[in-house]
């Protein structure tokens, strides 16, 4: 399972879908939204954390349509269906694998990205802890999305067609712990709710990830 892990680092870091690109997608979004509202200060501290989740959001996007697309193209997803390790453990390994070369990047990068959107002092913790709770889902919600339309041509469109609307939840809650957060508010709620979400997609969707593919496969 390490050698997988490391496997798919690899990949994603040589295969153009690493943190280099979602980290300069979520700089392009954040650096371009002062330049269509304006320079208001206090308009841009408001919707700071909307913005900032939504720009997450899609830069985790980016990188889907080549999570297991490389393994279906060069064989290796039919060998590892046939090999000892579950099939639901690969799919797991490969959203950890996703999440750690572009999730993670993207918590580490929100403090500093949200300076230049005047996000209030007390959100910017909540924001790191709304971003680490939901990004994870968001890269097993992706490889869910991805195990669907392997082997599909053009499946980039599709894969984001189908994914968009699943993320909508777990973008609502994370938004709204990192707004309360920074309004000094109770985000006891809103962070119960993102937390639900993303420990039962993490426990569900590996599975159904897995059955899809075994019949893609066949």
């Amino acid at each position: 399972m390490i050698a997988l892990l490391k496997r798919d680092l690899v990949l994603a870091l040589r295969a153009g879908g690493g943190f280099g690109l979602g980290l300069a997608f979520f700089l392009i979004v954040t650096v371009l939204v002062p330049f269509s509202v304006g320079p208001q200060s206090a308009l841009l501290g408001t919707i700071a954390p909307g913005v900032l989740w939504l720009g997450a959001l899609l830069a985790c996007l980016l990188s889907l349509d080549r999570l297991l697309a490389l393994d279906w193209e060069d064989g290796t997803l039919d060998l590892l269906a046939t090999a000892p390790l579950p099939l639901e453990s690969v799919v797991t390994i490969k959203a950890l694998a996703h999440w750690l070369a572009t999730g993670l990047p993207l918590v580490l990068a929100a403090p500093v990205l949200g300076v230049l959107l005047n996000l209030p002092g007390p959100g910017f913790l909540w924001m790191v802890i709304s971003l680490a709770l939901g990004t994870p889902a968001l890269s097993v919600i992706g490889t869910f999305g991805a195990a669907l339309t392997v082997g599909l041509k053009r499946g980039g469109l599709l894969l984001s067609l189908l994914v968009l609307p699943l993320y909508v939840p777990t973008l609502i809650y994370g938004a709204e712990v990192a707004r309360r957060g920074a309004e000094g508010m109770t985000v006891a709620t809103p962070l119960m709710m993102l937390a639900g979400i993303s420990a039962a997609v993490i426990a569900l969707l590996p599975f159904a990830s897995a059955a899809v593919l075994r019949v893609n496969l066949r």
